[in-house]
C-alpha cells in the first residue's frame, strides 16, 4: 500500500467512517487501523492522550511491526492483577493490531528469577522478555547478560523505539538505572509497602480519648515505632472486641519460607534505621546492610564496614518476632505470605505496617472493610520508622517490575518483544492499565482527571503517588550484586530465629557472614569484573562504630515517645505538595 493510501486510510478510521467495503479494500493494513480504532474507542479509555494521539501511537506500532508479522513469542512475569490484564487482555489487543502474537505467562515471582537464571547461564533463549522486579538491578548491571535500555533504544532497538515512549515521565526511572547513567529495565508497574490501618476505629471519640488517656498522645497514624507498637498493644489488649467481633492491633506473618525473605529484604531494615541516607538508596550502606566503594560491594558484616548485622537490624528482627508473637491473629506464626493475606479484608486487623499497595485493587471490593457507598473504611499511610532512622534516608519498599531483555534472545525475537513491552506500557494503554491493577508507573496517568474522581475510593493510594513522599520508598539497589544467591540466605537464617532455633543476634551474625562468603566466591569468579565484590579487611567493630554513618552503635533508649500525626491533616499536606 502507498503512503498516500495509508495517510487516506487513517484519517478516515480515525473520523470514524469505516465501511465493510471500504474494509475490504483497505486490506490488512486497514484491518490493523480497524482493530485499533475498535481497541482505542472501546477499551483503552480514559487515556492521557486524545483518541488522534493514540490513534497515532497505534499507526506507529503497525508500522514497527511489520518486520514481525506473524511471528509468536513469549513473555513473562509473575501473577498480580496488572500483569492478568496484560496476559488476558493486551496481548489480544496487540496481536489484532500488529500481527505478533504474544504468549503472556504467568508464574510465581521465584519461578521468573529461576527462568532468568537458565536463560542466562544456558545462553538458550526462554522468553523473548521477562519482567522482573528492579531488585535485580546490579545483578542485571554487572553480569552483563542483559541488554542496556540506553544503548538499545541508540542502536539495534531504535527503529522499534516508540517515539513518546517518555521515559521522563516513568516514576520509577531512578530504579532501573545502573551506577553507569545507563537504563536497564523498563519499569512496567509498580507498588508501595505502606501502613494500613482502620480510618473508621481511628476516627471513634471513645477509642480516641481511651487511647489519649493510657498514652498521653493522640490515636493517629504512628509516625515511629514506639506509636505503632502503642497502638498494637491498644486494641489487642485493651479493646479487646469491636462490633462483636475480636480484634487485633497488628497482622504478618513468620512461616520459614522463601516468602520470608520478601518481608525484611523489602526495606524492614531501613524502616528501623538501618542503612545510610540516600535516595533510592542508601551510600555508602544500603537497605541490605551491604557497603559499597563506588559500585564495589566491599562487605556486608559490620566488621567490614557493613551493617547486616548492626544494632539497627538486630533491633527490626526483634521487634518483628515481638510484635507477631504478643499482636498478631492466631496462627499467623505458621503463615506465609499468601495465607496472611485475607484477614485485613475480615475486618479484625486494626493496623498492618507492612502493606502492598498492590492488593488494593482487592481491598475496594464490597466487604466489610468497605462502606455500602463504595469507600473504604481504611486507609493508607507513609510507614512509621524506627528509632535509627534519620531524615535523608528511604523510608520503605517500593516494587517495580520491569521490562528486561536478554541479550541471548536473537535480536528479530527481541525486537517483537520490545515492540509489546512498549505497548503495555505506552500513553494510549497506560491509564486504563493502572485502573485495572492500580500499580502506577507514569505521573502523567496518576495526575489525570479520571484518578482525581477516582481517588475517595482508593484510601489514600492516589494522594500518596501524587505526593513528594513517594520518593523515600524504593526498590533494593544497585549495592546488592546477586540478589539470587543473596535472596535466599535471608529467609534462611531469619527462619531460623522466628522458630527459636537461634538467638536474634546469632541469626543477624550468621546471615551477615554468609553474604560475605557469597561474596568472596564473586570476587573469585572475577564474573563481574570492575563492580564486583572486593571486601574489606576485617576490623574491630569499634572502629566502624565510630565513623560517621552506617554502622550506627547501639542506642540507649531504643523506644522514644510515641508520635502520631492526623491522618487527614496529612493528606492536606500531600494534596498541597508537601511531603509531611
Amino acid at each position: 500500500m502507498t503512503t498516500m493510501s495509508r495517510e487516506r486510510l487513517r484519517r478516515a478510521l480515525v473520523g470514524g467512517a469505516v465501511t465493510a467495503s471500504f474494509a475490504l479494500w483497505a486490506g490488512a493494513a486497514g484491518a490493523d487501523m480497524a482493530a485499533a480504532q475498535k481497541w482505542v474507542d472501546n477499551e483503552f479509555q480514559p487515556s492521557t492522550l486524545t483518541k488522534d494521539q493514540q490513534m497515532k501511537e497505534m499507526e506507529w506500532f503497525i508500522k514497527a511491526a511489520e518486520p514481525f508479522r506473524g511471528m509468536s513469542i513469549k513473555v513473562v512475569s509473575e501473577t498480580i492483577p496488572t500483569h492478568e490484564y496484560e496476559s488476558k487482555t493486551l496481548t489480544k489487543a496487540f496481536e489484532e493490531i500488529t500481527g505478533i502474537k504474544v504468549t503472556h505467562d504467568l508464574i510465581q515471582e521465584g519461578d521468573v528469577i529461576e527462568k532468568l537464571q537458565t536463560q542466562w547461564q544456558s545462553g538458550e533463549n526462554i522468553y523473548g522478555a521477562y519482567i522482573n522486579d528492579s531488585d535485580l538491578i546490579g545483578t542485571h548491571m554487572r553480569y552483563g547478560f542483559v541488554v542496556p535500555l540506553t544503548d538499545w533504544m541508540t542502536g539495534e532497538g531504535k527503529d522499534v523505539t516508540l517515539p513518546t515512549l517518555d521515559i521522563d515521565d516513568f516514576i520509577g526511572k531512578s530504579f532501573t538505572t545502573g551506577p553507569d547513567g545507563k537504563l536497564y529495565q523498563l519499569p512496567d508497574q509498580q507498588f508501595a509497602n505502606l501502613y494500613w490501618f482502620r480510618y473508621d476505629w481511628f476516627q471513634r471519640a471513645d477509642l480516641k480519648k481511651k487511647f489519649k488517656d493510657k498514652y498521653g498522645y493522640e490515636l493517629g497514624v504512628p509516625v515511629n515505632w514506639s506509636a505503632y507498637e502503642d497502638i498494637a498493644e491498644f486494641f489487642s489488649n485493651d479493646v479487646k472486641e469491636i462490633d462483636g467481633t475480636v480484634v487485633y492491633g497488628h497482622n504478618d506473618y513468620g512461616k520459614k519460607a522463601p516468602d520470608l525473605g520478601w518481608r525484611f529484604t523489602d526495606a524492614w531494615l531501613s524502616m528501623a534505621g538501618q542503612g545510610d541516607k540516600g535516595i533510592p538508596n542508601g551510600k555508602p550502606v544500603d537497605e541490605w546492610g551491604i557497603r559499597v566503594d563506588g559500585c564495589t560491594p566491599v562487605g556486608a558484616s559490620v566488621s567490614r564496614g557493613g551493617g547486616t548485622n548492626s544494632p539497627a537490624a538486630k533491633y527490626a528482627l526483634t521487634k518483628y518476632m515481638d510484635w507477631l508473637r504478643k499482636y498478631a491473629p492466631p496462627g499467623a506464626l505458621g503463615m506465609d505470605f499468601y495465607q496472611y493475606l485475607p484477614f485485613l479484608a475480615k475486618g479484625n486487623v486494626a493496623q498492618q505496617i507492612f502493606w502492598y499497595t498492590a492488593f488494593t485493587a482487592t481491598m475496594v471490593e464490597p466487604g466489610p472493610t468497605v462502606n455500602a457507598d463504595g469507600t473504604p473504611k481504611w486507609r493508607m499511610a507513609p510507614s512509621p520508622h524506627g528509632p535509627y532512622w534519620e531524615e535523608g534516608m528511604k523510608l520503605g519498599y517500593q516494587d517495580a517490575g520491569s521490562w528486561t531483555l536478554m541479550k541471548s534472545t536473537p535480536v528479530d525475537r527481541r525486537k517483537a518483544a520490545w515492540l509489546f513491552a512498549q505497548f503495555t506500557v505506552s500513553k494510549t494503554v497506560d491509564a486504563k492499565k493502572s485502573h485495572v491493577g492500580l500499580t502506577f508507573i507514569r505521573d502523567s496517568t496518576v495526575r489525570h482527571a479520571s484518578f482525581t474522581d477516582r481517588a475517595p475510593k482508593l484510601g489514600g493510594l492516589v494522594e500518596f503517588y501524587r505526593s513528594p513522599a513517594r520518593v523515600s520508598w524504593t526498590p533494593t539497589g544497585t549495592n546488592v550484586p546477586d540478589y539470587p544467591k543473596l535472596a535466599q540466605l535471608w529467609w534462611q537464617n531469619i527462619g531460623e530465629a522466628v522458630a527459636g532455633e537461634v538467638s536474634v543476634d546469632r541469626a543477624m551474625d550468621n546471615l551477615a557472614r554468609e553474604m560475605d562468603r557469597v561474596m568472596e566466591r564473586i570476587a573469585r569468579s572475577g564474573a563481574q569484573k570492575e563492580c564486583g565484590p572486593k571486601l574489606n579487611e576485617e576490623r574491630d567493630e569499634a572502629y566502624w562504630y565510630a565513623q560517621p554513618g552506617e554502622p550506627k552503635p547501639k542506642l540507649a533508649n531504643e523506644k522514644p515517645k510515641g508520635e502520631t500525626v492526623d491522618y487527614d491533616k496529612l493528606i492536606q499536606a500531600w494534596r498541597e505538595g508537601r511531603a509531611k
